[in-house]
């Protein structure tokens, strides 16, 4: 696991290892600078004394999770392929679009109410519900722009020379319609498509009838074509090669007349909508343009190139690592590093009251947000040293008014720790973060 490493003025260096970090820390060369990611900062050496290397920021953004990582650019690999990437840091961003969307929807659903309702008549004080040209959704831009923000702040914490971002395409038209051509492409479709990689997020990459995983899975038409069935994306899924063997010509319902539940799960997860695909390809071009912007050199790689380097390298499928993947890599080292795991958590609301199912204000909340120099959200440290809850606890803190506090750690909630026995780690700034080995990907 790489350490960051600041300069006496805060300017980036080469991230170094956790030993070396150890041993300026020690010789008190260093302080740390901040915990999420760990980063030092040296007293007795500027940017002008260091020697930097090639850095390339690699983004593989997600409906759900964006993986991110940072390698060093290499000499040239022997088979020709690329250059030789050693891993120096892994993240995956979780995202809260599907948060936002919903509440979104709670708020529409309330306007809505309180519009048909006998209520008084209120005076419309402005509009704004006017949306300028190819703006994004609250839900699809908060994608875009946490995704750039940790670009932005891993640009502060290492000398970033390069960024490479995947540009999946996937064509949605296409994938309901395959025999759509020519001018049917000028109604709003978008360019390409890559079946394949959609339906393994889809169905999980394993079989829809066994449930194997690490296995080789191929395209299955739930109905088969012998009985009728199309092509369309809504009619295949992925099985492995005995399980596609023994169902052969077979309906779904004569396949699995002795796991009916099974049957019925497959049905329902062939009317799941488009939606992640929709969320990655509308979102894909903000993301690039936005970085960009940034002035560093860009380029791009597909899915597919994605997918090849990977399965050449014989690297685990991991939101992280596919960012490692991404573009033009001749070798990968250092796969083994953990992945820090950000989840967006938002900053709280500005509401002080809570609304009931109708809309209707049912409890009022605390008037100021900072309780004996803690918010909910801060990084702390807890030591009870006896009754119940005696042990250490390290985690996120929501506090109440009358100065208990709950402390969400890895093993679960601690509910009701003192404030004198919790020290401030790190300020809440909308994310909690964990650290995970590499481990198969969800979505």
């Amino acid at each position: 696991m790489a350490v960051f490493v600041l300069d006496r003025r805060g300017r980036p260096l080469m991230p170094c290892t956790e030993k070396r970090g150890r041993e300026l820390c020690e010789s008190g060369r260093a302080r740390v600078h901040r915990l999420f990611p760990f980063t030092l900062r040296l007293v007795d050496r500027s940017l002008e004394d260091s020697v930097l290397q090639p850095l390339r920021l690699g983004l593989d953004p997600g409906s759900i999770t964006t993986g991110l990582s940072i390698s060093r650019v290499g000499n040239p690999s022997v088979n020709g392929n690329g250059p030789v990437m050693h891993i120096r840091f892994l993240m995956e961003l979780i995202h809260r679009g599907a948060q936002i969307r919903d509440l979104l929807r709670r708020r529409s659903m309330f306007r809505h109410g309180r519009r048909t309702r006998n209520l008084r008549f209120r005076v419309r004080r402005f509009n704004n519900r006017g949306r300028k040209k190819g703006s994004l959704p609250p839900s699809l831009k908060h994608r875009v722009e946490t995704s750039m923000t940790w670009v932005g702040r891993l640009k502060k914490l290492a000398p970033i020379t390069e960024l490479a971002q995947e540009l999946v395409r996937f064509d949605t038209k296409k994938l309901q319609t395959p025999e759509v051509e020519a001018i049917e492409y000028q109604r709003g479709t978008l360019d390409g498509f890559e079946v394949g990689e959609y339906l393994l997020a889809k169905w999980g990459r394993k079989c829809a009838y066994c449930d194997k995983t690490g296995v080789p899975l191929e395209k299955e038409h739930i109905v088969p074509r012998a009985r009728g069935g199309s092509n369309r994306v809504s009619n295949l899924t992925l099985s492995c090669r005995p399980c596609n063997l023994r169902k052969a010509a077979k309906s779904l319902d004569d396949f699995l007349k002795k796991d009916p539940v099974r049957a019925e799960k497959i049905k329902a997860q062939t009317k799941a909508p488009l939606r992640d695909a929709a969320a990655v390809s509308a979102t894909k071009n903000s993301l690039l343009r936005a970085l960009i912007k940034t002035g560093l050199p860009t380029q791009t790689g597909t899915g597919g190139q994605t997918k090849y380097n990977r399965v050449r390298l014989k690297v685990p499928k991991t939101h992280a690592l596919d960012a490692a993947c991404v573009g033009v890599v001749g070798e990968l080292r250092g796969v083994a590093t953990p992945a820090l795991q950000i989840k967006c958590q938002g900053r709280g609301s500005r509401s002080r009251t809570r609304l009931d199912t109708y809309g209707f204000p049912r409890g009022v909340s605390m008037s100021v947000k900072m309780v004996h120099g803690f918010r909910t959200g801060d990084m702390v440290r807890a030591v009870v040293v006896k009754g119940k809850k005696t042990g250490v606890h390290v985690g996120r803190v929501a506090v109440r008014a009358e100065g208990t506090f709950n402390v969400q750690t890895r093993a679960g909630t601690i509910q009701g720790i003192w404030h004198k026995s919790c020290k401030l780690l790190a300020r809440g700034d909308g994310y909690a973060y964990a650290y995970a080995w590499a481990r198969p990907a969800s979505s």
